[in-house]
């Protein structure tokens, strides 16, 4: 069951485009159906300057160029972007990694591997955190 609408533009973020396939399968498990895909994080910037109705992020962590966690922050410092929910998508269980993610205003984090049912439960935290902030 799709929170937010199912159509919403969901941009993808992740180097390897077998995971950024992967995120994409379990998403449409979940009702989505509606993506754009970046292969770092500095495309994946151009891609929301270039696209404003992206109304959500999924990103990897680790990726060349500009990573998920730089990614973020640019996301957070741009005044068009900064409440946009943003999801980070990581092999990376370590807490400081963690912590640095949520003080630069990550949405919600998943670890990999993850299943469609983790994937959905953080969405959905994502949706009723934006409510209680909104």
């Amino acid at each position: 069951m799709a929170l937010g609408r199912p159509d919403m533009k969901i941009l993808v973020v992740d180097d390897f485009p077998t995971m950024r396939r992967i995120v994409k399968t379990l998403m449409r498990q979940n009702g989505y159906t509606n993506f754009v895909e970046a292969e770092d994080g500095q495309l994946g910037f151009k891609m929301l300057e270039s696209m404003p109705d992206i109304e959500f992020v999924i990103s990897d962590w680790n990726m060349p160029n500009m990573t998920g966690l730089e990614f973020l922050k640019a996301v957070r410092a741009d005044a068009r972007f900064k409440h946009l929910p943003f999801l980070m998508v990581t092999a990376e269980a370590e807490k400081e990694n963690i912590i640095e993610a949520v003080k630069s205003g990550v949405s919600n984090y998943i670890v990999k591997p993850f299943t469609g049912a983790t994937l959905a439960e953080k969405i959905a935290k994502v949706y009723s955190n934006l409510k209680k902030v909104g």
